[in-house]
């Protein structure tokens, strides 16, 4: 609460007014038990109009929090995954029960407290890189960007969050989180020329992905980027351990992949090796955090690539479990989710009109465990 300075009244009158003021706001999310409750966003009895998620408009290290801090809230020890299975075809497979899922920590299975399946709001940080490296001016790669970005944005829904990130050789935010389309498709309009080479993506999913980590709901950063990284100040495996401890969910979109396989012939092995560590590491981020990573050679792979985004993070099956190992020792703990028959343990056959499908399933691998304040 904020009090004007040049404004002087008696003490008195200021504590009154300044509890009478607290006495009233709002308090946002409320425990129950171990449980965080969210405030819903969108609330047919309110008279207030929703809003989204904050996140400050300039990237400043200042506002990052310290380093090894612990994802957990305080004096919340239970462990949620969310979870999206998936056939060959990309498609979320519903309706399997709860007793055929079972949770490793660690390769110990674990006592499942709570479970939901269904459908929800999504909230997503839209990455875009746009640097001249791969983005110059009415380039191949400058056009597939900008129908990546406004394509996603198209297919989301009125209940749906999104918020328009560029980066070169810094973070900027085009668009806070919003549910007006018109806001998200108007920030969009200023990727037009880009201004610099460098494309620090590793700084750019950092920070990001530890601003939405207090975000309740289904979350996600849909990156369209190259996968490159020029000169970031974090490293590759720094990035992977903020990525894994903020627990929101990477789907990376990958450009230039036909350009690549067109030049591939022409270019020495440093820059195929190049390539070959950007597609990895768009790989690892996606695997490490429950997200998918896509590779497309052509545009008009990018309707299915936004059906199997929304498929997985709409549609998802939620489990909780009080942990089976209590120490708060700050360690990172892994996670493996299996579909299990619970008559003989053996892995869950699915089938389809009486024939057998494989699945995927997508959740995240590990968690770090709160540490002990001294």
């Amino acid at each position: 609460m904020r009090i004007s300075r040049s404004i002087v009244i008696p003490l008195a009158l200021c504590l009154a007014a300044g509890l009478a003021t607290l006495a009233g706001q709002d308090q946002g999310p409320q425990k129950e038990g171990s449980e965080t409750v969210a405030r819903p966003r969108n609330s047919s009895t309110s008279t207030e109009p929703a809003e989204g998620p904050k996140i400050p408009s300039k990237f400043d290290k200042k506002d990052l929090p310290p380093a090894g801090t612990p994802s957990f809230k305080s004096n919340v020890t239970a462990v949620t995954v969310d979870i999206a299975v998936l056939d060959n075809k990309g498609h979320f497979i519903p309706n399997i029960p709860r007793g055929n899922f079972r949770v490793l920590e660690d390769g110990v299975p674990q006592q499942v407290t709570n479970f939901s399946m269904g459908e929800a709001p999504m909230t997503v940080a839209m990455v875009v890189e746009f640097s001249n490296r791969w983005q110059s001016y009415w380039s191949q790669t400058w056009y597939q960007t900008l129908q990546a970005s406004w394509g996603f944005v198209e297919t989301l829904k009125p209940e749906d969050y999104i918020a328009v990130i560029a980066y070169d050789m810094r973070s900027e935010i085009l668009c806070d989180f919003t549910q007006d389309r018109r806001e998200a498709m108007e920030a969009m309009r200023r990727l037009q020329i880009p201004g610099f080479s460098e494309a620090n993506l590793y700084d750019a999913l950092a920070d990001t992905a530890q601003r939405m980590s207090t975000i309740e709901g289904r979350k996600a950063i849909v990156a369209i980027t190259s996968g490159e990284d020029t000169f970031s100040k974090l490293t590759f495996d720094k990035t992977r351990k903020i990525l894994q401890n903020a627990g929101v969910p990477i789907y990376p979109i990958g450009i230039g992949q036909a350009i690549r396989i067109y030049y591939e012939s022409h270019v020495g092995p440093l820059t195929q090796l190049d390539w070959l560590q950007a597609d990895n590491a768009l790989n690892t981020f996606a695997k490490e955090t429950g997200g998918q990573a896509f590779l497309p050679r052509f545009e008009g792979e990018f309707p299915s690539i936004f059906r199997a985004i929304a498929q997985a993070l709409r549609n998802q099956y939620s489990l909780a479990y009080n942990p089976s190992n209590q120490a708060r020792d700050g360690s990172f703990r892994k996670l493996k989710v299996e579909l299990v028959n619970p008559a003989n343990g053996e892995p869950l056959k699915i089938t389809e009109n009486n024939k057998p499908i494989k699945y995927t399933i997508i959740a995240k691998t590990g968690y770090t465990a709160p540490r002990e304040v001294e």
